[in-house]
């Protein structure tokens, strides 16, 4: 069965110059544990910073997952 639609949420582990360790978790939560991803700095939309929450998400009308940056809390309703 191929999976459509998901979302990780990833939490920014560790960053260089030029890249970012990431440890991923899918949403909902699944016993399957986290994953650590390493990824290129510019891959990221948003300013790197650690802790930082970072998301992956694809729903079945996209082609590739797409990488989105969790909103400022000044930004949230």
């Amino acid at each position: 069965m191929t999976l459509n639609s998901f979302v990780l949420v990833g939490t920014i582990l560790s960053y260089d110059s030029f890249f970012t360790t990431v440890e991923f978790n899918l949403n909902p939560a699944t016993n399957g544990g986290p994953a650590v991803a390493v990824l290129r700095n510019n891959t990221i939309p948003c300013d790197v910073d650690i802790g930082k929450k970072i998301y992956v998400v694809k729903s079945k009308k996209m082609k590739i997952p797409e990488i989105v940056c969790e909103a400022p809390s000044n930004e949230r309703n």
